[in-house]
């Protein structure tokens, strides 16, 4: 049905209403009324339609003689207009110049403006005169109660009326609120001074897994649990003491990062009565600050060293050669023979040195790519068992991450072999047991932890064990070991723990759970590189991934193509011929085809910096393309 015939049904059900009915909007213009509107009060035409003003509307009603004597009409109009802003509910009865009595009642409208409806109430009139009239046994006070009763009572309908009107829109209201608060990815939560929750959005075990989903009416402690209750138990205190304030926590149950925000409820007097409560997941948003604060301590770090590690390379390729002559000039003693020695090997040692501290704060691109764990840490284990001896067993418990999972590679190898000849070392030449575990916490996290039987860490080394050149070994180690454990770890957005456990330490790295999305289907690639040799090497990647190939030489090759409705991905070079590069290219077609860069400039170059799109290192492997695609395309 059409708003015009819609409309028309409404005003013809209105006509058939025995009573006059108009609404006027906030601006006390007139919206809707019914026939016996006119009728009841003789209105002309022009005051009936939408549009006419209230003050028109009284004017000429009184200038008939509607309203009695009126001696000042403009004041009297004027005052009548300001009654009408208020929009309170009335109810009262008058009788008009032609002698008839009407019933007026009037209410609100949530919208802004009134309704009135203009009731003939005549014959009740009358009745109640004939009744008083030839009633005589009836007394006096009888029958003045029974006229303000049905006064009353209209009254109180009228009232009654408004009520409900206020009723139901309360209840939308508070509908809407529900359901408004109900979509939001945050949980929002009232509870009251008595630590017992009197509202929640009903997404508190989205946001906090294993919490009572339904909490109204249940203590906090009994919600949350009892370890998290304890950790937010101090915000809650400040909040309920009139203080404002925002905390951070990690909920163990599923390790996530969760941000809660307290504000204090305050009654009409100003008394604090309960708390309002924001919890958000920022899980993500922690592990992006964390690899973030990571990354400008490297460069401050590769700022600082990068001067004085020159100096110093210079400073020891002299001592190397001027050692070097030493030990070849004939007739040393050999006191003499063995100081040069002696210099030469710790010579060496400042350049390994050199080398480690460049590792650590030198500008690295993370390569994330599929990596099956159970088999990369089996691969290890392989690797390195010749190393660690015979003396050393290792057992492997890799628990729930047989799908791939995105992740580098590199720096986890690195780091758990680091983990595992600590190990080693802390045995001692007895040797022991060391057990590497696996697996994932919640869908947040995968945890892998290094465990020994030797002697455990020391309270100092509790402390500082990963603070850079902080080692235990004396002259034999560089105290770079774990300090670039936790530098990659960090930069990856995960986090290190380390810790006594029964009989010997532990070193536990958390790391992002991001898996790999396998259900992508083969798409159409358009493949820009200018190089014959690696655009062919390229193209074989990415067909033995399933995708079909379209191949472009440079950046207007490759935007004449990009027009066809079946390419689904661009993957192009950064360093192009001509004036326009892949960076050019991915700022003109990102926003309507996914875009991929892959380049062979360092991580700090500005053209690089400059990409708007993932960019891929090269050389790669086809794991580290498939990774790259995955996490353009989902």
């Amino acid at each position: 049905m059409s708003e015009d015939a819609r409309a028309r049904l409404t005003q013809a059900g209105l006509n058939l209403i025995g009573q006059a009915l108009s609404i006027f909007d906030n601006d006390l213009r007139l919206a809707v009324s019914n026939r016996q509107y006119q009728v009841m009060f003789d209105l002309p035409e022009h005051l009936t339609r939408p549009g006419t003003t209230f003050a028109d509307t009284i004017r000429w009603l009184a200038e008939r003689g509607e309203y009695g004597e009126v001696d000042d009409l403009d004041t009297w109009v004027a005052t009548r207009v300001e009654q009408a802003r208020i929009f309170a509910p009335h109810y009262m009865e008058r009788t008009r110049a032609n002698g008839r009595t009407i019933a007026v009642e009037g209410a609100p409208l949530a919208e802004g403006g009134w309704i009135t409806v203009y009731t003939d109430i005549t014959g009740i009139k009358r009745q109640e005169m004939l009744l008083r009239a030839r009633s005589e046994e009836l007394s006096e006070q009888v029958l003045e109660n029974a006229e303000q009763l049905a006064a009353a009572n209209r009254e109180l309908a009228a009232t009654n009326a408004a009520l409900e009107e206020a009723q139901h829109e309360l209840m939308q209201t508070a509908a809407r609120i529900r359901q408004v608060t109900e979509m939001m990815p945050a949980h929002i939560a009232h509870m009251g001074a008595d630590f017992v929750y009197t509202f929640s959005n009903r997404r508190l075990s989205a946001v906090m897994p294993g919490s009572l989903d339904k909490p109204e009416g249940c203590p906090a402690e009994e919600v949350l649990g009892g370890e998290t209750f304890r950790r937010i138990l101090p915000g809650f205190t400040k909040a309920l003491a009139g203080e404002a304030n925002v905390l951070e926590i990690t909920h163990d149950p599923s390790g996530r990062r969760i941000r809660i925000a307290l504000t204090p409820d305050r009654d009409a007097a100003g008394a604090v009565c309960g708390v309002y409560i924001l919890s958000t997941d920022v899980t993500e948003e922690t592990q992006a600050r964390a690899a973030l604060a990571q990354s400008a301590k490297r460069e401050l770090a590769a700022q600082i060293t990068s001067g004085m590690a020159h100096d110093f390379a210079n400073l020891l390729t002299i001592i190397l050669g001027l050692q070097g002559r030493l030990l070849r000039t004939k007739g040393m003693p050999s006191e003499a023979l063995g100081a040069v020695r002696a210099t030469l090997s710790a010579a060496r040692r400042g350049g390994t040195l050199l080398d480690r501290i460049a590792a650590i704060s030198g500008k690295r691109a993370l390569r994330p790519q599929a990596v099956n764990l159970p088999a990369l840490v089996a691969d290890l284990v392989a690797m390195a068992a010749p190393t660690l001896g015979d003396r050393v067993a290792i057992s492997l418990d890799v628990d729930g991450l047989a799908a791939p999972i995105l992740l580098d590679p590199g720096p986890l190898q690195d780091s758990l072999l680091n983990l595992l000849l600590n190990a080693r070392d802390a045995m001692g030449p007895r040797g022991g047991a060391i057990r590497i575990a696996a697996h994932p916490v919640q869908d947040t996290w995968i945890e892998l932890s290094v465990t020994d039987t030797g002697p455990g860490f020391s309270p100092e080394a509790l402390t500082r064990a990963l603070d850079p050149f902080f080692t235990t070994k004396g002259g034999e180690g560089s105290g770079l070991g774990l300090s670039m454990v936790y530098d990659q770890t960090k930069l990856a957005g995960g986090t290190v723990r380390v810790e006594n456990c029964e009989p010997g330490a532990c070193v536990t790295l958390r790391l992002p759970l991001r898996p790999v999305e396998t259900a992508l289907a083969p798409t159409l690639v358009l493949l820009v590189e200018d190089d014959a040799d690696i655009r062919t090497s390229v193209r074989e990647m990415l067909r033995e991934l399933g995708h079909t190939v379209l191949e472009a030489a440079s950046a207007p090759e490759a935007e004449a193509l990009s027009s066809l409705p079946e390419i689904g991905m661009v993957l192009s070079d950064i360093q192009l011929p001509g004036e326009e590069t892949g960076v050019d290219l991915a700022h003109r077609l990102g926003d309507r085809i996914p875009v991929a860069l892959m380049t062979s400039l360092p991580p700090g170059d500005r053209l690089r910096a400059a990409a708007p799109c993932p960019v891929l290192q090269k050389p790669f492997v086809a794991a580290e393309l498939a990774a790259l695609i995955a996490g353009v395309r989902q």
